[in-house]
């Protein structure tokens, strides 16, 4: 779970997307930024979670929200994943994890009696000068979209 909180100054970021585009957290500078983190690409909750905030996209641009999504996949699998469910928003592919750990996402998690590492579902909305002002770790994939708006 992250120690971040809302009034923190958001962990500085650099990655590419789905297409090799270099992303970062200057690029939105100005701008409301809506990074979320997600464990795995085509799995039910996560493509939940992409298709709740697809259809709701417009809704996001209108309150001045851009939205990028997180995960350890790598770009041919983010490039698969948004073709096949239609995606309108970057997803950085962050195989060596330097993001999931600056934002403190990477870490134990149980299932099913068994422990191991991976990611946990958090998102972070960040203002237009780089802090964070909310930090949302019990998304609700289905109804994400409403609770960022």
């Amino acid at each position: 779970m992250t120690k971040l909180k809302p009034g923190d100054k958001a962990p500085d970021f650099k990655g590419k997307d789905q297409d090799g585009n270099i992303i970062s957290l200057d690029d939105f500078k100005g701008k409301r930024l809506v990074l979320y983190f997600y464990p795995k690409d085509n799995t039910s909750g996560c493509t939940a979670q992409a298709c709740n905030l697809r259809d709701n996209h417009d809704a996001l641009l209108e309150k001045g929200y851009q939205v990028v999504g997180v995960s350890a996949d790598s770009e041919k699998s983010h490039k698969k994943f948004i073709e096949k469910h239609n995606l309108p928003f970057p997803l950085i592919a962050d195989t060596d994890k330097e993001i999931l750990q600056a934002y403190d996402v990477w870490g134990l998690k149980k299932m099913m009696g068994r422990e191991y590492m991976g990611i946990n579902r958090t998102t972070f909305v960040i203002d237009e000068d780089g802090v964070i002002s909310e930090v949302i770790t019990k998304v609700k994939t289905k109804e994400h979209s409403s609770q960022i708006l």
